[in-house]
């Protein structure tokens, strides 16, 4: 808000590209595929007609951080109607992948990778699990579909909506930025099969459908150009690229997700997906 209202109070024509998340549209199967950030209706009116509208799509966070994903969008949409403000928002997927062609010059560009069970990626996490012969650690059945962008694709994506900005006065322009689908338990098992680790079926500390499906439109950059990389060609060389280089950085104690998302959820967490801790024989 603080920076919309600043571009309103300055006059600067900015075009505003937010890089938000797919988590607004929540993870619940819904029987068809997600729009881009617009959902079209038909309302009856008084008069027994019908009305076709099209509706910011319904929110539904999981998270306190998709929350403030789901303000920001109204608050997008404020600003697009009453100032004119000039705004794109990007529903990105989980990015995975470390390279891009412009890191890739030198390797102190390298950019962050993060496996820790607080923030770090679920694949990002997989792949140093691997790396270090640590169980890949799938949360519940594994049956959570999740969207997925290569690092790479997200760059492209950024400058695609650059290039692609709404004029003063339209309605702010959505964009899902993501290019495949897959359930976790899936990409353990690929992982798996790549580097012959174990799997290790723990207890989910987040709240959330133990499975859904995930249908998702992606047209716009497809039509402007974008031609993903998908995980079957590039998850080998962030194995052997990354994960194994770095293994020997890797804090192990840091790899287990036990932040729970509620009180009721705390006691049932594996704080030793290892068994590693020394047990009572008494």
């Amino acid at each position: 808000h603080n920076l919309l209202n600043a571009m309103v109070e300055t006059g600067v024509d900015a075009h505003l590209v937010h890089l938000g998340t797919m988590g607004v549209y929540g993870y619940s199967s819904v029987g068809a595929a997600i729009p881009e950030g617009y959902l079209p209706v038909g309302i009856e009116t008084l008069a027994g007609k019908r009305v076709d509208q099209e509706i910011l799509y319904p929110a539904n966070p999981g998270s306190v951080y998709h929350m403030t994903k789901c303000l920001d969008q109204l608050l997008f949409q404020f600003y697009a109607k009453n100032d004119g403000v000039r705004i794109t928002d990007l529903h990105q997927g989980i990015v995975w992948g470390t390279h891009t062609r412009e890191t890739r010059m030198h390797e102190q560009l390298v950019n962050r990778f993060d496996y820790d069970g607080d923030y770090g990626t679920v694949l990002n996490r997989f792949l140093i699990q691997a790396a270090i012969g640590y169980p890949l650690t799938v949360h519940g059945t594994g049956g959570q579909t999740r969207a997925f962008i290569h690092i790479q694709d997200s760059v492209r994506c950024i400058e695609l909506a650059l290039a692609s900005a709404p004029k003063a006065g339209e309605r702010v322009k959505i964009f899902n930025q993501m290019t495949e689908t897959h359930r976790v338990r899936d990409l353990a098992e690929l992982v798996s099969e790549i580097t012959g680790a174990q799997v290790a079926y723990l207890p989910n500390p987040r709240k959330e459908a133990p499975e859904n499906d995930l249908v998702v439109r992606n047209e716009q950059f497809l039509d402007l150009g974008l031609k993903p990389t998908t995980l079957a060609e590039g998850l080998l060389s962030e194995v052997v690229d990354v994960a194994k280089k770095f293994a020997y950085r890797v804090d192990r104690s840091r790899i287990p997700a036990l932040s729970a998302w509620t009180r009721d959820i705390a006691p049932t967490l594996d704080a030793d997906p290892e068994g590693r801790r020394l047990k009572r024989v008494s």
